[in-house]
């Protein structure tokens, strides 16, 4: 008997220790411009969310300002490959003053459906590939919401280089609502990164971004460079702060945010 005891035992250990083995390290989707080709693990649930983001607008004789709350990302693990995705923005605020007055909207925002296939490597090492399609539900109120669906289609990319540097690539291409919130238009762009782990807790990444924009009302090119710092406080936790500045006069002046993500 006891030594029907001691072989459970064993048994059990072993297990655990093979389901410790088998444990992907987390990998959230924020800080950053780029997506991550990694995909949560079967029957994990990823919460990511922004507890502000800022955005300002500076035009010649206007300014606008745009502000979120808990914009928030949650991630399903359906297979070894394929998570689930779902994002909505439940309060935002916006903000337009020029010479005529201020104009000032709240709000709801819009709801963003998704799946992110991995092709390669979904715990992320090595080289990863992955094809995430998404939609956007037009539940948001105009000026905080698109005002109309909207879909699109990435292609993230995630090289690493070594243990502490890895490379990060995102194409993408969308049928982005038109300005007026009637009807899509092409939109296409591509973001690319480096980050660096400063020790186990602490990674630094850099990143920069070009957008194309095809909006009927305008066709504009956008530029922006950013960096952000990410802090794994545990092996299902982490917190963030990120900073992206334009770099021509189509693209948002300034935004900043600061975030949370949990693993379950």
């Amino acid at each position: 008997m006891k030594a029907l005891a001691i072989a459970l035992v064993s048994l059990a250990a072993l297990h655990a220790a093979g389901a410790s083995a088998q444990e992907r390290e987390y990998c959230p989707e924020r800080p950053g411009i780029d997506t991550p080709a990694c995909t949560m693990a079967k029957g994990r649930v990823s919460v990511e969310t922004s507890i502000a983001d800022w955005t300002r607008d500076d035009q010649p004789g206007s300014r606008g300002d745009n502000i979120l709350f808990g914009d928030t990302l949650v991630r399903v693990g359906v297979s070894d490959t394929i998570e689930a995705r779902v994002g909505w923005t439940p309060f935002g605020h916006d903000r337009m003053r020029d010479q005529t007055g201020i104009d000032t909207v709240n709000g709801i925002g819009d709801v963003s459906l998704g799946m992110k296939a991995n092709l390669r490597d979904p715990d992320g090492s090595g080289l990863s590939i992955a094809v995430l399609p998404y939609v956007t539900l037009p539940v948001g109120r105009s000026g905080i919401g698109a005002g109309d669906w909207g879909t699109g289609l990435l292609v993230p990319v995630t090289y690493e280089l070594s243990d502490t540097v890895s490379l990060d690539l995102t194409p993408e291409i969308d049928a982005a609502v038109d300005e007026d919130g009637n009807g899509r238009h092409l939109a296409y762009s591509t973001a690319a990164g480096l980050s660096v782990k400063l020790d186990k807790a602490f990674t630094l990444t850099g990143e920069v971004q070009a957008l194309r924009d095809d909006d009927p009302e305008e066709h504009a090119t956008q530029a922006l460079a950013a960096l952000s710092l990410a802090w794994s406080a545990n092996d299902d936790l982490q917190f963030d702060v990120f900073g992206a500045a334009g770099l021509n006069h189509h693209t948002p002046d300034a935004r900043l945010y600061a975030g949370v993500s949990r693993r379950f």
